[in-house]
């Protein structure tokens, strides 16, 4: 047998020294990469495109369906990735189910890009979701706020019911905002300021019976409060709103701060906006999770876009497992076959891949036929 000398171990001291290089290295690289990436603010130049009109202030979501895909999703594995949206808080539900390392709310409005603005400066001053909730409706926060970190739902909106705003809490609420916003260096002009004060506003006056309103057309019956929505199940009986729950509030919370949510001006059938989302998700060497579009489809159908959306969609990275989320009213078209006894819109879902197929194949000669044909739920 022959004998090896013993192997000298380093000293701790030498450890210590290479751990801390090693750390320092690190730090320096991610500092580096920190410089590298581009700022909120700028990434949402780089993204938008020129606001277009639609006739609504859609400071709330009309879609009282909008989680019942949830378990639909959950079964077909749908997380994490990117996440691209429109409209308003409801993506916050999805991408708080779905965990995505990014995600993207396209809007033609800039109106809801500036909405976006509000809700971020929100999550950035709230430390649990009855802050959130008491800055959002101009509410003074319970006092012993830690004890309400793991309230349910039901709970703090009857909290917020119950509590009746004070000039100075709003005064404070709303200063507490505009300084947070500012400091997110976006470009905004007098009018901008003026539709984040008028939105935020809405919410304080008219609390969780906020609805859904149009400019032009008459608000329909079936539209649901704002604490309706909050309240909403999936399919499977889960509260999975982002506010039903301390962890789900968190997910979206943690992605806010860390300016992983980004809203951003753009038309779904726009040349700039979509194009330019799907090449950062590439870049990031990610796929897209989900795609949610709410009715706008019907909208592209009747404008003549939804050739160039298609197109757009096409070059989206996406796998086997990503979707499209959409929302049908029966006011269009009738009940669907999949709608829900009760409910005035239907939440449906598709692979983008059998969307781009189709779309290969000679696409969809009806706005009918694209939300029934591979239609899941």
């Amino acid at each position: 047998m022959i004998a090896h000398p013993p192997v000298r171990q380093p000293s701790r001291v030498i450890m210590l020294l290479a751990g801390s290089i090693g750390v320092l290295s690190c730090s320096s690289q991610a500092a580096q990469r920190t410089q590298l990436e581009p700022s909120f603010a700028s990434r949402i130049a780089q993204l938008s495109e020129p606001a277009g009109y639609f006739d609504t202030d859609n400071l709330i979501s009309n879609e009282a369906s909008y989680l019942h895909v949830m378990g639909k999703m959950r079964e077909l594995g749908v997380t994490g990735g990117a996440y691209i949206g429109v409209g308003p808080d409801q993506n916050f539900s999805y991408i708080a189910q779905i965990r995505p390392s990014i995600a993207f709310i396209i809007d033609i409005r800039r109106d809801n890009m500036l909405e976006q603005l509000l809700f971020k400066a929100l999550f950035a001053l709230a430390r649990n979701r009855a802050e959130y909730l008491s800055l959002l409706f101009g509410r003074p926060p319970p006092g012993t706020l830690d004890e309400w970190t793991n309230r349910g739902i039901a709970e703090l909106l009857a909290y917020i019911d119950s509590t009746p705003t004070r000039p100075e809490t709003i005064a404070s609420a709303r200063r507490a905002v505009d300084r947070t916003v500012a400091a997110f260096d976006v470009p905004l002009s007098v009018e901008d300021w003026a539709t984040i004060d008028r939105y935020h506003q809405t919410f304080i006056r008219e609390g969780l019976s906020l609805k859904f309103r149009s400019f032009r057309r008459p608000p329909r019956f079936y539209y649901p409060t704002f604490r309706e929505l909050l309240m909403e199940r999936d399919l499977t009986g889960r509260h999975t709103n982002y506010l039903a729950s301390e962890g789900a509030f968190r997910v979206v919370k943690s992605l806010q701060d860390r300016d992983l949510v980004i809203p951003v001006v753009g038309d779904l059938a726009g040349t700039h906006a979509l194009k330019a989302i799907g090449q950062l998700i590439a870049a990031r060497r990610e796929r897209v999770s989900a795609l949610y579009t709410s009715n706008v489809e019907f909208y592209l159908f009747r404008s003549g876009g939804f050739g160039q959306f298609l197109r757009n969609v096409e070059h989206l990275p996406r796998d086997e497992r990503s979707v499209i989320i959409r929302s049908v009213f029966r006011a269009t078209f009738g009940p669907h076959p999949l709608s829900v006894p009760g409910y005035y819109s239907t939440q449906l879902l598709q692979t983008l891949e059998t969307l781009v197929e189709e779309a290969a194949d000679g696409g969809y000669r009806s706005y009918w036929e694209l939300v029934t044909k591979h239609a899941l739920r």
